[in-house]
């Protein structure tokens, strides 16, 4: 899904591929004079449609279908009508991701076949590939580097500098359990956020060259979506669980510390269920090994039997902390830095428009809703 018409509002809708019959149509929502959205255009294409990147200043739709081709069409000044510029042959299967990039007249690409591709808007012409270690979902692009990032199913983001014809590896990184799901680039900041299915998000601080990372934890299930609103400095959160989140990312977020190996609890020095020896030298019985998530020290349940959230370190939902740790969080540092809202659908696509503050959101359930986040994203 993306953008609205600035007179009158049409957004596009994908098809699940996963319903049957496997729907193969393109359509063009207009809002109508009674206040409800009509479908102005059933446009049918020859394979299901995988992914979409529309941009309203040239009116260009870019669609990915399952058979790896990418088709272009330009939409007419009434949104009425949509007339097919060119096809070409992206990957060798479904194309996940498409990103159109006017500034370079660039359509950047991801597939199943692994590959991160580039074509000539204007031509179709193949400019330059990667080869990713696994499908990429996730995809970036910085206008004024050239940096195109890439979050891959393995949970790898990979950063790269593209020229005309050629591409070089900038880095890789690595911090989720899960693949990664989404990637949004904040280019004043210089920070870049990723969602995976392990349930979490990271913000990512490249600018900083410190080599940051910021855990944020705030869904059910997995990451679909991220979008951020840089005139408030808030991020949209959308996941598989149904929420919206609205995080506050003005303010000063710590790093959530790297979890300590000990043989024993680092609190009562009780030994853990595999260190025999201390267990026959003290004639205890050994116990199972926690983490505090505010010192990440070791600790066994005893001495961690408090819970509390930890919004700075991104944590909105109360964790496991040693007893000490609970004992130190004041009130002020348990205050959410976030704010939950319920989709009541499993949320697949969505599209902010940061102009007027609309969330576009399609699930699971083939609904589309509008949601106005005016009252929290301000």
């Amino acid at each position: 899904m993306e953008r609205w018409d600035s007179s009158r509002s049409a957004a596009f809708r994908q098809h699940a591929r996963n319903h049957r019959p496997l729907v193969k149509t393109v359509r063009v929502w207009l809002k109508r004079d009674s206040g409800q959205y009509w479908p102005s255009i059933y446009h049918a294409m020859p394979s299901p449609c995988s992914c979409m990147s529309f941009n309203p200043e040239t009116r260009r739709l870019s669609i990915g279908l399952d058979n790896g081709t990418i088709s272009e069409f330009i939409l007419s000044e009434d949104y009425n009508k949509m007339t097919l510029v060119k096809s070409y042959q992206a990957h060798q299967s479904r194309v996940i991701m498409i990103l159109f990039v006017l500034e370079m007249e660039w359509v950047l690409s991801t597939g199943q076949d692994k590959h991160f591709t580039w074509h000539c808007s204007e031509s179709g012409q193949r400019l330059g590939g990667y080869r990713t270690s696994a499908g990429a979902c996730g995809l970036q692009f910085d206008v004024e580097t050239r940096h195109v990032f890439v979050g891959d199913h393995s949970g790898q983001v990979t950063i790269l500098k593209l020229e005309q014809e050629s591409c070089s590896l900038v880095t890789t990184f690595k911090g989720h359990t899960g693949g990664v799901t989404a990637l949004c680039w904040d280019p004043i900041q210089r920070v870049l956020f990723s969602g995976s299915s392990d349930h979490s998000i990271i913000m990512w601080d490249i600018g900083g060259r410190k080599g940051t990372a910021i855990e944020l934890q705030g869904h059910n299930d997995k990451v679909q979506s991220l979008s951020y609103a840089h005139h408030t400095r808030q991020l949209i959160s959308c996941g598989a669980d149904g929420g919206i989140v609205v995080w506050n990312m003005d303010v000063e977020r710590q790093e959530t510390p790297e979890w300590l190996d000990s043989d024993s609890c680092q609190k009562c020095d009780q030994p853990f269920f595999w260190n025999f020896k201390q267990m026959w030298d003290s004639k205890k019985i050994g116990l199972r090994q926690h983490h505090c998530r505010k010192c990440g020290k070791a600790v066994c349940g005893k001495c961690s039997s408090k819970r509390s959230s930890i919004p700075l370190m991104g944590f909105e939902f109360e964790v496991r902390v040693c007893d000490s740790c609970h004992e130190s969080i004041t009130d002020e540092e348990r205050a959410p830095t976030a704010t939950f809202h319920d989709s009541k659908h499993n949320i697949v696509h969505v599209h902010f428009d940061a102009t007027r503050g609309w969330l576009l959101t399609s699930g699971t359930d083939k609904v589309i809703k509008l949601w106005d986040m005016t009252p929290v994203v301000s």
